[in-house]
């Protein structure tokens, strides 16, 4: 019988197509990885893989086999996911993962208090990203998030996501404001980096100035935050975090297209355990104190 924990290494090396690559994926050398995949072949007896000169290929049999160790691979993490969960449960704890920003408005009501306050046995831990963490894969276990959401997860609204465009009174004293959202393309832009390509801001930017001049680019809000307030630029921000800036002035917006949703969701599996529901259920009585955090 073969060793189930060398199927990591098969799964990696057809996902990578290169031993090499497969070893940085898991933090291992590439020698590792060969002298395990290898030994997986010699217990099967067949090989499921061949070298070309580009990298590796799965054979017909390794094709073959690859869903049964897909399938194995996500039972493994389905296993570990509920290890985590039970003890979560044991500790009381909830992770709840949001921008950076809201965090810090979150912090500074008394929203937590209160619940903390009614539940003194659950423990609220934040997971502190501006990317999509992924609530399936177990990153977290409840999400405060604006924009697309995955359908597998439930939840409710809390809030509407708005975005305007701001610049620093500085700026607008040297380089003056825009009147229409069309002659944003003629003035200094500061938006995301490539890594975040995809989020609305970076879109939306590239459709209505596609000859605009970036000068600036971050991978959070945050960062766009602070480079509009540095003067670099104007950007599209948060009208929670830019109208509370005093250094910062809207100059257009709210934006329709950058509008969305602000919701608090789950895992369905998860949505029924009883310190996700009780926390589900504070937060719909908090709603009115939460929308001037999340909407301003």
């Amino acid at each position: 019988m073969f060793d189930w924990d060398d199927l990591r290494y098969f799964l990696a090396v057809a996902r990578c197509e290169s031993t090499l690559a497969a070893g940085r994926a898991m933090g291992l050398s590439q020698s590792t990885v060969q002298r395990r995949m290898a030994e997986l072949e010699r217990r099967i007896g067949r090989p499921l893989v061949t070298r070309h000169p580009t990298g590796y290929r799965l054979t017909e049999f390794g094709l073959a086999m690859l869903p049964h160790a897909q399938a194995v691979e996500r039972q493994v993490e389905a296993f570990a996911r509920q290890v985590e969960e039970m003890r979560r449960v044991s500790a009381g704890v909830i992770r709840l993962t949001c921008p950076e920003p809201i965090v810090l408005r979150i912090t500074r009501s008394e929203v937590l208090d209160r619940f903390h306050a009614r539940h003194p046995d659950i423990r609220v831990e934040f997971v502190i990203s501006d990317r999509y963490v992924d609530l399936a894969k177990g990153e977290a276990d409840v999400a405060l998030r604006s924009g697309d959401t995955d359908g597998d997860l439930v939840g409710r609204k809390i809030a509407d996501s708005l975005w305007a465009i701001y610049a620093s009174q500085d700026f607008v004293a040297r380089h003056g404001k825009p009147s229409r959202i069309e002659e944003i393309e003629s003035y200094p832009l500061v938006s995301f980096e490539e890594s975040m390509a995809g989020h609305r801001v970076s879109t939306w930017l590239a459709a209505v100035a596609p000859n605009g001049r970036i000068v600036a680019r971050n991978t959070s809000v945050l960062g766009l935050v602070y480079a509009v307030k540095a003067g670099v630029g104007l950007a599209p921000l948060p009208t929670a975090i830019g109208d509370g800036e005093p250094d910062l002035e809207r100059l257009l917006g709210p934006v329709p297209e950058l509008a969305r949703s602000w919701r608090l969701l789950t895992r369905p599996d998860l949505r029924r355990t009883a310190r996700i529901s009780a926390f589900f259920d504070f937060i719909a009585g908090e709603i009115p104190n939460l929308r001037p955090i999340l909407t301003g």
